[in-house]
């Protein structure tokens, strides 16, 4: 793995561990070469997390609609800026220049841009690693969601397994570098397969 997109909050959250796993998560890419390529803001997890690779020497990719970089959210130091018009390029360009994902602690848009990757690796779009960092529990709930989706009919198993998991920066990087992919099967489910 050359380059690793993350999403995560443009907020920082009200416990110390999210900055600290999302610096963590940032020393690590540094110390193994790969390459961050995020959504380009100076502000939240996403400065802290790029602020961190790039104190090891590591690049920085970032990726901003101008009406975000208007906004002087875009941060100054990147290895590479590239600015787009709107945010559906911004989330295509990052899954182009990347050779797998993570999630971290975010809301709606960590969100948007976790499952629209997963749903692209369920459609077949993309064979790449996605993983999820559940610092100190965050993402409990929705994995259970998940789960319940498997147990009632609406997700596959072998589709559920796309989101590897992970509580610590380095476990889930391991994860991640030793991720084959496997065609799985189709994401529709036929009535005779429940």
């Amino acid at each position: 793995m050359q380059r690793l997109c993350v999403f995560c909050g443009s907020n920082v959250g009200n416990q110390p561990i999210y900055a600290d796993q999302a610096r963590r998560l940032g020393e690590e890419l540094g110390a193994r070469g790969i390459d961050l390529v995020y959504g380009g803001g100076h502000i939240g997890l996403m400065g802290i997390l790029a602020d961190a690779v790039l104190k090891t020497g590591g690049k920085v990719i970032g990726v901003i609609p101008q009406s975000l970089k208007d906004k002087e959210l875009a941060h100054a130091g990147l290895t590479e800026l590239h600015v787009v018009d709107t945010m559906h390029q911004r989330k295509a360009l990052m899954a182009d220049l990347s050779d797998g994902f993570a999630g971290l602690p975010g809301a709606f848009g960590t969100g948007d841009e976790l499952f629209e990757i997963l749903t692209w690796a369920q459609l077949g779009l993309h064979a790449k690693p996605i993983g999820l960092l559940n610092v100190a529990g965050y993402f409990d709930s929705l994995v259970a969601w998940l789960e319940r989706a498997v147990s009632d009919g609406f997700l596959r198993a072998a589709h559920r397994r796309l989101l590897l998991e992970a509580a610590d920066p380095v476990h889930l990087l391991g994860l991640l570098q030793e991720y084959h992919p496997v065609r799985g099967p189709e994401k529709w489910i036929e009535k005779e397969d429940r």
